[in-house]
């Protein structure tokens, strides 16, 4: 779970409502756009369809778009049986809302009034690039083979209205938005990790989580397969591994089929395939091995089989390594687990883990990688791990994925260099590849806010803005951005993770007999909706396409599309979803609009005249305030924590913002909200016309009054 040495309601589902697109083109579908470099700057900065993940480019053009009717082909230029494939995966795509049952049919030329795939587009477009030309006369998408076509399709079903994800058949007219698109992605890795380990997902929910990963281009899909609290993979030579190491979850026991057999792995392995989405397995070692030390008595050092683990605890177990017996017994046992996974994975990777192995000696730690690398290599795949894998040698082309977070980077080339650091530079010096998961912005385990009823804070609360603020580039640098570990070079794309072992209400204490256990799948759209899309755009969209400012208006439209399909998703703070009612009076916590976006905070004190300070956000008390309108038409805000009221303590430019007790006789109390125009974000002015400003976007910052200079840290989303 990656939490060792850190720190530490009911679902909501939204009304639908109908996407509105200009339908302004008349395009010939034989048109195309030029082939998209993703290293190139975006010329998408209107955006003027709210498509996840940002295009390279993107432009409405005048004319009407497409409708489709029951008569409509989907035509594929080409007879390879990969792009048919995509063809009959639109055709089922579309059918359920439709209606239709739309024919697949294989063209030498577009015709009109078609869907056109067309995979013989130039080799500049690579594997996954693409382009789509939409009219009144068809839509054509063109790419550099079917891989390229599939990622496409994604983009094509959001130029259609948001009903089209439903499942059922919806009465509309079904017009695709007028545009010319030209895309490909900024990295080749973009995974997600499933943690099957301690929570189990059956098969079909993983292929449910598949199908909601590839909409968003995700293309790896990381299955935690070991952990303490359960083993899901069978091995055949080793039949206890699931007969007593999958009896447990987190929280449960008693299981008989909390496992993948080779059948539901290679369903799991080819449905991936078919979304063109690779497998990652993971085999965690040489700690989170519980399961393990149950079911194989000789990778004890007593020789003796643990207990089935079912609890929450991390950093608890080890194998033996203390001597040549073990370290032969780990060395055999890795051999024949790694020769059973392998066989039934095509992909190139094998995650060995790595990770939270405190009780480890360097020698033993040393011992576990060159057991579990060479039988990796022994079998042609690449040695994927933690970035902790750094500190031991490693072969040549090893991917190595980073987890670490701003604790870290805060000693970034000071003497107190943390550990995880240190690893990271020796993986570098190495030559290895990295994938970027920091865990204080790509880990959906970690709570939005306070009121997250699932998973845990340990690495601070992660809101959807903080999902996305962030750049691949410099996420291993200090936190000025300067001074990155991990050179652009060697990044080899990103990862969101989804850990499983504090799934369930109240998880910041343990369980109890009571407590409410959402299904894993429930648990997974909560969690992964709407911060996975976030996290798919840092790993498609180059970074010069990317803002907070237009990415939340077109996050905001999928919601919809969310609720169409079914999709649990969490209606966070910070996005402006449609058909949310907004009001100014009410319970409120109050951000600024910045990229960094901090919160107004009592510091916890409940003294008059105590400076109001901004904080990240985290919807806890001390950050809620009570907006109440007053006669003069202003406000008042009332903190939660305190009971006292914000007030101007003057009207000097500078002047700070304190506390005190509530009186409506005290001008200085009176806030008058403002609109912006065209946003749903305000000004804040006291009488006097200064406005409240954030001092910075760093923790502790005072509040102040300023003049209006439009500034993000002078406009508030009042959530």
């Amino acid at each position: 779970m990656h939490r060792f040495h850190r720190r530490g309601r009911g679902l909501v589902v939204l009304a639908s409502v109908a996407l509105t697109l200009p339908l302004t083109a008349a395009l010939s579908p034989a048109a195309a756009a030029s082939p998209a470099d993703p290293t190139a700057p975006a010329t998408s900065t209107s955006a003027p369809y709210a498509l996840v993940p940002q295009p390279v480019s993107q432009r409405a053009v005048p004319g009407a778009g497409f409708t489709l009717t029951p008569r409509t082909r989907i035509a594929v230029l080409s007879k390879d049986a990969a792009a048919q494939g995509v063809g009959s995966y639109l055709a089922k795509l579309l059918a359920p809302a439709t209606g239709y049952d739309l024919k697949v049919v294989r063209k030498t030329q577009a015709p009109d009034k078609a869907l056109v795939l067309d995979p013989g587009g130039p080799a500049s477009l690579g594997a996954e690039g693409y382009t789509i030309a939409s009219g009144r006369n068809g839509v054509v998408v063109t790419a550099h083979g079917a891989q390229g076509l599939f990622r496409g399709v994604q983009t094509l079903r959001q130029l259609l209205p948001a009903a089209v994800e439903s499942r059922t058949e919806q009465s509309r007219t079904w017009t695709v938005a007028p545009a010319e698109i030209s895309d490909a992605p900024r990295y080749e890795y973009r995974g997600v990790m499933l943690d099957v380990a301690r929570r189990f997902f059956p098969v079909e929910q993983v292929k449910r989580y598949i199908d909601e990963a590839a909409a968003y281009k995700i293309n790896k899909l990381h299955l935690h397969l070991t952990d303490d609290q359960g083993w899901r993979i069978a091995v055949d030579a080793l039949p206890d591994l699931t007969e007593v190491g999958a009896s447990t979850q987190s929280g449960f026991t008693g299981g008989t089929d909390w496992y993948y057999t080779a059948a539901d792995y290679k369903e799991i392995v080819s449905y991936a395939a078919s979304r063109f989405m690779t497998v990652v397995p993971e085999i965690d070692g040489p700690g989170h091995t519980m399961s393990a030390l149950a079911s194989v008595p000789e990778l004890n050092c007593d020789d003796r089989a643990r207990a089935p683990y079912s609890g929450f605890d991390v950093g608890i177990s080890l194998y033996c390594l203390k001597d040549s017996q073990h370290q032969d017994a780990t060395k055999n046992f890795l051999q024949t687990v790694v020769d059973a996974v392998a066989r039934l994975t095509p992909g190139p990777y094998l995650h060995l883990g790595g990770d939270e192995t405190p009780q480890a000696t360097r020698g033993e730690y040393d011992a576990y990688v060159k057991a579990a690398a060479d039988a990796t290599t022994a079998k042609k795949k690449t040695v994927m791990g933690w970035h902790q894998l750094g500190q031991s040698p490693l072969p040549a082309g090893s991917l190595l994925q980073y987890w670490g977070e701003d604790s870290d980077r805060e000693t970034i080339g000071t003497a107190s260099e943390k550990p995880g650091i240190t690893h990271l530079r020796q993986g570098v010096a190495q030559g290895a590849k990295y994938v970027m998961s920091p865990s204080d912005h790509a880990y959906l385990d970690m709570k939005y806010d306070a009121s997250t009823p699932y998973g845990l804070s340990w690495s601070g609360y992660v809101p959807v803005q903080r999902s996305y603020a962030w750049d691949p580039e410099t996420v291993t640098g200090k936190l000025d951005g300067t001074g990155a570990v991990v050179p652009a070079g060697q990044i080899a794309g990103v990862e969101a993770a989804l850990w499983a072992d504090r799934a369930y209400e109240g998880s910041s204490e343990l369980p109890t007999p009571g407590t409410r256990w959402p299904s894993p799948q429930d648990y997974a759209d909560y969690m992964s909706f709407p911060r996975l899309p976030a996290l798919a755009e840092v790993g498609w969209t180059p970074q010069s396409g990317r803002d907070w400012t237009g990415f939340r208006q077109r996050l905001a439209q999928h919601g919809q599309r969310w609720t169409a399909a079914g999709i649990g998703f969490h209606p966070a703070p910070g996005v402006p979803w449609p058909g949310t009612v907004r009001t100014v009076e009410g319970e409120h916590v109050i951000v600024t609009g910045d990229v960094d976006g901090v919160a107004l905070e009592n510091a916890g004190s409940t003294s008059d005249g105590t400076d109001l300070v901004l904080w990240a956000p985290n919807r806890g008390p001390k950050q809620t305030w009570t907006v109440s309108p007053q006669s003069d038409g202003t406000y008042t805000m009332t903190n939660k924590s305190s009971g006292k009221c914000a007030e101007a303590s003057g009207g000097a430019v500078g002047a700070t913002v304190v506390q005190r007790t509530c009186d409506t006789g005290r001008t200085g109390q009176h806030w008058k909200f403002t609109a912006r125009p065209n946003d749903d974000r305000y000004t804040i002015a006291a009488v006097g016309g200064l406005v409240l400003t954030a001092g910075s976007a760093t923790n502790g910052a005072k509040a102040t009054l300023e003049p209006d200079t439009g500034s993000a840290l002078q406009t508030w989303t009042v959530d």
